[in-house]
């Protein structure tokens, strides 16, 4: 897992070539500087920007923007550079935020050139500055490593140059400064955008390219903002994020108010894909905002506990006015970041909950909630979609905030309902727990019957004792069940059997480049297996069985779905801790156990609820029941 950084942590660097990332709330320049073994840049040329954009080993932007990427190739520096510094820097006669403190904290990632993570860090702290040297990256025993840095200087790009030795660092600031104006001036005449070709123009003539991937206009930088439309051209939307992506120069918003958010603004070709690279841009901001958040707060924590440690370090200013002075001020102080921390996480929570509230009515039926209006139009699809939600995740700080649980589709993880969650939970309590599980299984079995096309996709249970028969009722009742739910050893071996033979003839065909040579017969629709109360029922050839469909099925086209307790299985031992692992567990009550890829916060899962999902389901399962009724053969 990816390395989050606090001030001063470094962090080793796995490869020679990589990618730096660098975000902020408003346009900001970035830069980097080379520096000898004595941590001095000699001259001009050893820093990179704007207006000198290349220098041996680094590639930087053009320009400023709110999201920045250089390249960074370690093995091609020149020999005497012994570290590199990347720095950032508000652009100076923009009329926008000059301090740090008015934006939301810079944050920096360094990745791998295919994406890959490597460590991140969130600049926190700042105030008045209006540069900050973000992150060193530096060579120690022939091993590169990166340091997370954070020093933010009010007296701007100067003083930062200045602090590193660079002769003249006023009239370089004073320069880049220029050049980022000028860059800025061209952006705004250039003229607007190539049509897009009538082959992916959808009706009405939008532009749903994402704005950062329009090609450039003649002599514009990779980096340089998309222009603004051009008002007699015809209809058009701006599907430019709010928050990750800059207003366009010349449309500033009302004062002190945010972009209003629009549906489907993030990259992709198809509505669908860029709601879910939108949700997902939802779920990354939100992490990123609540660690800055946090991060504050523990440096509040700490510098309070040490300015409390210093009063009382003498004995003669423990007692007295003097000490409760200083105690009122430290408090004072920490309050005041604190506050200052709550208002910036609070500004970023307003924003997303506006965001949040124009893309959930937008979600397609696979991604919505199933008391959206978007279910009563709804129609079997002749495709499978991207994506499926399973529920929806929050943080302790999001408030009412909720961000769509998007699961990537076909599955490559099984699901394990846990029935166990109920912990401590009396005996009445519990049985209403193993209920809702089964009632959540349904409840996913039914999103994936209906976002799959007729008849391309089955689904089995085994119910080794018939206690779900109650919950199972919905996919009975509309004859969705591929056959009666297995019941007994012979129900439950007779399913497996039938399952992992289908598993050993596609990954047969599969192997031998035969994908069409099934035998005659075979149903190609993927299938879903719910097993209720494992392990009950299972014998070791039973288990064996279910943990080679656990790991094989899945590139099978055959998904795994437990509701199950694990202490219940404690008597099989290590056996099935592959098993668990390696799928993804849900709860049928809220519970903060999944982790998030960036920072790894503790999300809180909300499953959807009896009430929401109620008739709408019924009424979705009967049109899926239908439209399978009405298939051409």
């Amino acid at each position: 897992m990816a390395a989050e950084l606090v001030p001063g942590q470094n962090h080793p660097l796995p490869g020679a070539r990589l990618e730096i990332r660098l975000s902020a709330g408003e346009p900001v320049i970035a830069g980097a500087t080379l520096t000898d073994e004595h941590g001095r840049v000699p001259r001009p040329e050893w820093v990179g920007h704007p207006g000198a954009p290349v220098l041996p080993g680094l590639e930087l932007p053009r320009q400023a923007a709110a999201e920045h990427r250089l390249a960074v190739d370690l093995g091609a520096l020149p020999e005497a550079v012994r570290r590199v510094n990347i720095l950032l820097a508000l652009p100076t006669g923009t009329g926008r935020a000059e301090r740090f403190g008015a934006l939301s904290a810079p944050h920096a990632a360094i990745t791998t050139l295919d994406g890959t993570r490597i460590a991140g860090f969130t600049v926190t702290g700042l105030d008045a500055e209006s540069a900050v040297f973000a992150l060193e990256l530096y060579e120690r025993q022939g091993a590169w490593k990166v340091r997370a840095a954070g020093q933010g200087y009010a007296g701007g790009l100067a003083a930062m140059l200045a602090d590193q030795g660079l002769p003249d660092a006023a009239g370089l600031a004073a320069r880049i400064n220029a050049a980022v104006s000028e860059g800025l001036a061209r952006a705004v005449a250039a003229a607007p955008p190539p049509t897009v070709p009538a082959s992916r123009t959808p009706a009405g003539g939008v532009d749903y390219r994402h704005p950062t991937r329009r090609p450039a206009s003649p002599g514009a930088g990779p980096d340089t903002p998309a222009p603004p439309p051009d008002p007699g051209s015809g209809p058009g939307v701006d599907y430019r994020h709010p928050v990750r992506s800059a207003p366009a120069a010349g449309q500033p918003t009302p004062a002190g108010r945010p972009p209003a958010p629009v549906a489907g603004d993030a990259a992709g070709w198809s509505l669908e894909e860029r709601l879910y690279n939108q949700v997902w841009g939802m779920f990354e901001d939100l992490t990123r905002s609540v660690a800055a958040y946090r991060s504050a707060v523990d440096f509040a924590d700490s510098r309070l506990e040490r300015e409390l440690e210093d009063v009382l370090a003498d004995p003669r200013s423990r007692i007295g006015t003097a000490a409760d002075a200083a105690r009122e001020a430290a408090d004072a102080r920490h309050g005041a970041l604190v506050g200052q921390a709550r208002a910036a996480l609070d500004r970023d929570l307003a924003q997303l909950i506006a965001e949040s509230a124009v893309v959930e009515p937008a979600l397609p039926p696979p991604y919505a909630r199933w008391d959206s209006a978007c279910w009563h139009s709804y129609q079997v699809p002749a495709q499978a979609p991207m994506a499926l939600r399973l529920g929806d995740l929050s943080l302790e700080e999001s408030g009412p905030l909720r961000i769509p649980m998007l699961m990537r589709l076909p599955l490559q993880r099984g699901l394990w309902i846990d029935t166990g969650s109920a912990g401590a939970l009396g005996p009445a309590d519990a049985d209403q727990v193993r209920h809702d599980g089964v009632g959540l299984a349904v409840s996913l079995a039914a999103r994936l019957l209906a976002a799959y096309p007729a008849d391309a996709f089955a689904v089995h249970v085994i119910d080794p004792d018939g206690a779900a028969a109650a919950g199972l009722a919905p996919l009975r009742d509309a004859g969705l069940l591929a056959a009666p739910p297995a019941a007994g050893a012979a129900g439950v071996r007779a399913v497996l059997e039938e399952l992992t033979q289908r598993v050993d003839l596609v990954q047969m065909a599969i192997r031998s480049g035969a994908t069409d040579a099934l035998p005659p017969g075979t149903d190609a629709a993927d299938r879903l297996l719910i097993v209720h109360d494992f392990p009950h029922g299972f014998d070791e050839r039973a288990v064996t069985q279910l943990r080679y469909l656990a790991d094989e099925g899945a590139q099978a086209g055959v998904h795994l779905m437990l509701v199950a307790d694990r202490a219940e299985a404690e008597a099989y031992g290590p056996l099935l801790d592959p098993l668990w692992r390696g799928l993804l567990r849900v709860t049928p009550l809220p519970e903060d156990h999944l982790a998030d890829p960036w920072i790894g916060h503790a999300w809180t899962y909300e499953p959807p609820t009896a009430a929401d999902r109620g008739e709408t389901l019924a009424r979705v399962l009967a049109r899926v029941a239908q439209a399978r009724r009405s298939r051409p053969y």
